[in-house]
C-alpha cells in the first residue's frame, strides 16, 4: 500500500514507523529539513521537504498512485487543505486528518466535510480522543488503559501488578484454576519496559503491567484478583483547563453526574472563560504546583487528580506534589517517550499518552478490508478485531491447524451474544468478531489472512 505521511512530528513520525515496517510505501512530508532528515536517516521511508499542501510537493511524493494521505501536520487548515487537494487533483481514495480546533467539529459545520466541498474520510481530534480515554479510566478505577471492543462485549484493559497483587509468581495455566469464576485472557506483559506475548507457564512479577481482555461484567472481579479495589471516584481535580481539559470535563459532567469537579487553571483569562462556560464547576485561577493551592481545592479528601498542562515537567511535579499531599490516585499527561522510564519508577498508576492514543486511533483507519477496529500497544504490536467474512480460508479450521505466523495470538471470539475464550480446537464462524494479537510487523500477516482467499505462507 502507498501511504503519504503529511508531517513528521511525533505522530507523523511514529505512524511512518509502524507501516514502513510492514513493507508499505511510505513517503512523508514536512516543511522542516531536520525532520524530514530523521525521516530519511532512520526509517525506511521516503522524506520530501515541502509544504504538505501543495500540489507540486504531493505530485512528487507520488500522491497520483496513492491509497491513502494521512494528514497531521501541527496546523488544521493545512491537513484540510492537503486532503483537498489529493482529492481534488489526485483522486487519492482515502484521507485522513488530523483537526485539534473544536469549531470545525460543530454539527452547525457538519457539512463542511461533505464529499461536495472538502472531502475528508476520518477526521482525527487528539483532544477529544484524549479525554475520552481518561473518562473510560475514571469508569473502571484500577486500570492503567481501558478500551471497549466489539461493540462494548469485550473490554481491552490493563493493569500493574503490585506488592498486593495476589497472582504474582503464578504461572498463567493456573490462573483459571485460582479464579474458576474470572474469564479472563492474558494477551501481553510489559516488563522493565518490554514487550512480550506470554506462554502458559509464564509468570507475573512485581511491577508488570498487563493487559487482558475480559468481559464488562467480569472487571471488577477481575480486578479484585489482581489486587485492585479502587472505588469509583466522586471527588477529581483537573489541573489545565486547555482543550483536553475542557473536553473531559464536559464528558465526565455528562456521564458522571455525581462527581464533585474542580478544575486548576493558571491563565486568567482561560479560567475567567471556563468559569463561564462549565457549570456546577469550581474554577480556580492559580498554578497546580502551589501546595497552599491544592490545600484549598482539598487535596487530601480528592479520589483523582488529572494533570493536563502542556509540560509533561509540570504535570510529574504537580503529580508528586498531590501525592505528597494524600492524593493516591494521579493521572499525568506525558507526551515525552524518555520519561516512561521516570514515571513507571515514580509508581504512577497511569499515564496519559497523546500521541500514543492519537496514533492508535489512526490505525483504525488505516487497516483494510474486515478490520473494524486496531488498538496499538506501545507500538509494539496490535490488537486487532476483525470480522471473520465467508471467503476467507481459516474458517472451520482448529486453531492449532492454522499457520499462524510467531507473534500471533487469537485471544477471543465474538459469536452473536457468546463470547469465547478460544482453545486449540476452537474453530472460527462466519460472521465471528476475532480479537487478535499481532506483535510488530505481523499485523499485515493477519489482515491478510482473514481477506477473501489468499495464499500468503
Amino acid at each position: 500500500m502507498r501511504i503519504i505521511i503529511c508531517g513528521a512530528g511525533k505522530v507523523g513520525y511514529s505512524i511512518a514507523a509502524y507501516l514502513s515496517r510492514e513493507n508499505n510505501d511510505v513517503t512523508v512530508i514536512d516543511h522542516d529539513p531536520v525532520l524530514v532528515a530523521r525521516v530519511n536517516s532512520s526509517l525506511d521511508a521516503n522524506g520530501i521537504v515541502g509544504l504538505a499542501s501543495s500540489p507540486e510537493v504531493l505530485d512528487k511524493a507520488g500522491a497520483n498512485d496513492a491509497d491513502m494521505i494521512v494528514a497531521v501536520t501541527h496546523q488544521d487548515e493545512v491537513n484540510m487543505v492537503s486532503c483537498q487537494v489529493a482529492h481534488s487533483i489526485f483522486n487519492v481514495p482515502k484521507k485522513i486528518a488530523r483537526i485539534r480546533n473544536q469549531v470545525f467539529r460543530d454539527p452547525v459545520w457538519a457539512n463542511l466535510f461533505s464529499r461536495a466541498h472538502m472531502p475528508i474520510d476520518v477526521i482525527i481530534s487528539p483532544e477529544v480522543e484524549v479525554a475520552c480515554a481518561v473518562e473510560m479510566r475514571l469508569s473502571v478505577p484500577g486500570t492503567t488503559s481501558v478500551t471497549p471492543m466489539t461493540r462494548g462485549a469485550l473490554y481491552l484493559c490493563s493493569v500493574l501488578c503490585e506488592n498486593n497483587c495476589p497472582v504474582v509468581n503464578t504461572p498463567l495455566r493456573q490462573l483459571a484454576t485460582l479464579f474458576p469464576d474470572n474469564r479472563i485472557r492474558i494477551v501481553s506483559i510489559v516488563r522493565d519496559g518490554k514487550f512480550m506475548v506470554p506462554k502458559a507457564d509464564d509468570q507475573m512479577l512485581i511491577g508488570d503491567e498487563v493487559f487482558f481482555v475480559a468481559e464488562k461484567s467480569q472487571l471488577k472481579r477481575i480486578l479484585i484478583g489482581f489486587g485492585h479495589e479502587e472505588k469509583e471516584a466522586h471527588n477529581i481535580i483537573i489541573v489545565g483547563g486547555g482543550n483536553i481539559g475542557t473536553t473531559l470535563t464536559e464528558i465526565i459532567q455528562k456521564e458522571h453526574k455525581s462527581i464533585n469537579l474542580k478544575v486548576i487553571e493558571s491563565n486568567p483569562e482561560r479560567a475567567e472563560l471556563l468559569s463561564q462556560k462549565l457549570e456546577n464547576t469550581l474554577i480556580l485561577n492559580a498554578s497546580g504546583l502551589d501546595a497552599k493551592v491544592l490545600a484549598e481545592a482539598n487535596i487530601k479528601e480528592t479520589d483523582t487528580l488529572i494533570v493536563l498542562t502542556n509540560d509533561d515537567e509540570t504535570n510529574i511535579l504537580v503529580s508528586l506534589l498531590a501525592r505528597q499531599h494524600g492524593c493516591d490516585r494521579v493521572i499525568p499527561l506525558v507526551n515525552k517517550e524518555s520519561y516512561n522510564p521516570l514515571t513507571a519508577s515514580l509508581g504512577f498508576g497511569a499515564v496519559i499518552s497523546p500521541k500514543a492514543i492519537t496514533v492508535s486511533n489512526i490505525m483504525k483507519h488505516v487497516r483494510r478490508g474486515r478490520v473494524k477496529a486496531v488498538h496499538n500497544l506501545f507500538n509494539y504490536a496490535e490488537i486487532l478485531e476483525i470480522e471473520a467474512s465467508d471467503a476467507i480460508s481459516v474458517l472451520n479450521t482448529p486453531l492449532y491447524d492454522l499457520p499462524l505466523p510467531k507473534g500471533v495470538l487469537v485471544a477471543a471470539i465474538v459469536r452473536g451474544e457468546q463470547v469465547i475464550l478460544p482453545t486449540g480446537e476452537t474453530t472460527i464462524k462466519t460472521k465471528d468478531h476475532v480479537i487478535i494479537l499481532a506483535t510488530q510487523g505481523q499485523a499485515a500477516k493477519v489482515e491478510k489472512m482473514f481477506s477473501a482467499q489468499v495464499d500468503i505462507f
